[in-house]
């Protein structure tokens, strides 16, 4: 009896991964890989009706439930595996905690992903409307997505400056033996995205902070197990 990892490449899952890995718990990976036009498979609609990765299967003490979306994934294997890990030591670090677990999915991510969208746009339409493609999108991306970027970094930078040692601790101050927490998990994969090239100039902090996630053993094993992933 294990947890089931419906894992999809180049994604969210990888922090799954991590957390797992640093958890010391058994798991099995069922692989899943992109189509063609960069989507999940229609497979994972077996698994979940939202057909996104990712998500688990708790098979543990007879059970079958299926968990969906990465934060909530995150919150249920700590409150049932973490044995009191994997939560802010200080208590006057659990709302940041909590800050930044919801920041990550509903602040980050949004602009980062419509910032991947854009960038497709120009390779999609007909080769003699090519132009007003390309000018459509700088339109966006300077009016809109990079001026929101660059202040969702530099708010993102400010706080590790402050609180986390310019990004050498944890972005709520870590556990009690010094791990992560679900803030840390949650931030990863955005912060990666960012600086895969999403995001130009990032302030030194979020590499330091990223340097210092990708460094972890747990990561590296979460890693090997996963396969290929661009943003590590």
């Amino acid at each position: 009896m294990t947890i089931i990892v419906h894992h999809l490449n180049n994604s969210r899952s990888q922090r799954i991964l991590w957390l797992l890995e640093e958890m010391g718990i058994d798991y099995e990976i069922k692989h899943y890989q992109r189509t063609a036009q960069g989507t999940a498979p229609p497979e994972l609609l077996a698994v979940h009706p939202t057909g996104k990765s990712p998500l688990i299967t708790d098979t543990n003490n007879g059970k079958n439930k299926v968990v969906a979306e990465s934060g909530a994934i995150v919150d249920y294997l700590i409150r049932h595996y973490g044995q009191g890990r994997f939560v802010p030591a200080n208590p006057d670090r659990v709302d940041d905690d909590v800050f930044w677990n919801h920041f990550a999915e509903g602040s980050l991510m949004p602009t980062l992903v419509m910032k991947l969208v854009f960038s497709m746009i120009p390779g999609k339409v007909p080769f003699f409307v090519r132009p007003i493609g390309n000018a459509i999108v700088n339109n966006v991306n300077s009016a809109f997505l990079d001026p929101d970027l660059k202040r969702k970094s530099a708010f993102v930078a400010d706080e590790l400056t402050k609180k986390c040692d310019g990004g050498n601790a944890w972005i709520a101050g870590g556990d009690k033996d010094g791990n992560p927490t679900a803030a840390d998990f949650q931030m990863a994969f955005p912060l990666e995205a960012a600086l895969s090239g999403r995001v130009s100039n990032l302030p030194a902090p979020i590499k330091t902070y990223v340097d210092k996630i990708h460094a972890r053993p747990a990561f590296k094993r979460g890693l090997e197990k996963g396969g290929p992933y661009s943003y590590a």
